[in-house]
C-alpha cells in the first residue's frame, strides 16, 4: 500500500457500495486498485497519461471515473455513505453552514466540444451536464465556483459547479435542495438542520422566506445597506434579522471544509474539460474525507 492509498478500514466502509462485477460487456478490473489511481491522480493534479506505471493501464482509470461521473455512481455513492455517517451520528446537524469558492481553470479545461456529451452506452446525458460547463471569466481569467454545505463536523453534505463570475445568493436554495440524507431504518431522508450559517452574501429576503418556511434558523449577517432599507421602510420594512453572534463563530467550519477539499489539488485547480466529469473530481474528494476518521 502506498502513501495515501485506501486504507483497510476506509476500504472496509467503501466497498458494500460500489458497483457489482459481472455485468454486461466484460469483467472490470478491481475496483480497489483503479480508485487508488483517482486518489493519485486527484492530490496530485497530473495527467491521466502521466499515472504511474505501477497503476497499470490511465485510461481504465480515466474511462471508469468518466462513467462514474456521468452515470451517477459517484453521486450514488456519497449518498450512501453519507446514510451510514447519519446512522453512526457521526453528522453534526446542529451547525450547516454554506459557502463557495474559486477554483481557477487550467488552460487544458477550456474547449470541450460543443455537442452535449451522453452517458457510456446510453442516449442520454450526465446527470451534472451544464451548457456552460460550469467555466465562466471573472477578474481572475477562466474560474468555476464550488457552492457546498458543510456540517459541524467540517465535511460536505452538498455541492453545486457554477462559473466563476456567479454570485452566492441565489445559489443557497439549490445547494440546500441536495441535501437529502437517507436513513438506514426507512423513513424520509433528513434534509433540515437546526441551525444555518452563512456571510453576507447570502442574506437575501428570497432566502430569508425559504429558511423561515422550512423552519431553520438562519444565522447570516445582515449588511448595512439592507437594514438601512428596512428601517427607512418603517413598519413595511419587517422585523429585524435574528443574529446569533456566538453561534456565527462557527461558521468558520465550512472554510475549514473547503481548505481541506482543496488540499487535493485536482480540485483547487480544475483541469477537466467537462462539467460532470469535475463535480465527479470534486464528489471523490468528498467521499474520501467521509472516509476518513
Amino acid at each position: 500500500m502506498e502513501r495515501r492509498d485506501l486504507t483497510h478500514k476506509e476500504w472496509a466502509r467503501l466497498k458494500p457500495h460500489l458497483p457489482k462485477f459481472g455485468q454486461r460487456g466484460g469483467r472490470w478490473a478491481g475496483h480497489r486498485r483503479v480508485i487508488n489511481r483517482f486518489l493519485y491522480r486527484l492530490r496530485t493534479g497530473v495527467p491521466w497519461r502521466d499515472l504511474p506505471a505501477r497503476f497499470g493501464p490511465w485510461k481504465t482509470a480515466y474511462e471508469r471515473h468518466r462513467h462514474w461521473s456521468a452515470d451517477g455512481t459517484w453521486d450514488r455513492i456519497f449518498a450512501t455513505v453519507l446514510a451510514d455517517a447519519d446512522a453512526e451520528g457521526r453528522i453534526d446537524w446542529s451547525m450547516v453552514s454554506v459557502d463557495s469558492t474559486s477554483c481557477r481553470a487550467h488552460q487544458h479545461a477550456a474547449g470541450a466540444r460543443r455537442e452535449p456529451p451522453r452517458v457510456p452506452g446510453k442516449r442520454r446525458t450526465p446527470r451534472q451536464h451544464r451548457l456552460d460547463e460550469g467555466l465562466g471569466r471573472s477578474q481572475g481569467g477562466l474560474t468555476c465556483k464550488i457552492h457546498l454545505a458543510g456540517d459541524g463536523g467540517r465535511r460536505p453534505l452538498a455541492l453545486l459547479i457554477t462559473p466563476g463570475q456567479w454570485g452566492d445568493a441565489p445559489q443557497l436554495i439549490p445547494v440546500m435542495e441536495r441535501i437529502r440524507v437517507a436513513r438506514l431504518g426507512g423513513g424520509h431522508p433528513r434534509t433540515r438542520p437546526d441551525h444555518l450559517g452563512g456571510d453576507k452574501a447570502y442574506s437575501s429576503h428570497r432566502n430569508r422566506r425559504y429558511l423561515r418556511r422550512r423552519q431553520i434558523k438562519p444565522t447570516i449577517p445582515e449588511p448595512k445597506n439592507q437594514r438601512a432599507n428596512r428601517q427607512r421602510s418603517g413598519s413595511k420594512g419587517g422585523r429585524p434579522a435574528g443574529f446569533d453572534k456566538t453561534i456565527y463563530k462557527r461558521r468558520n467550519e465550512v472554510e475549514r471544509t473547503i481548505n481541506a477539499l482543496k488540499n487535493s489539488r485536482a480540485v483547487a485547480t480544475r483541469f477537466d474539460k467537462r462539467g460532470y466529469i469535475f463535480h465527479g473530481t470534486v464528489t471523490v474528494a468528498s467521499i474520501r474525507l467521509w472516509l476518513r476518521p
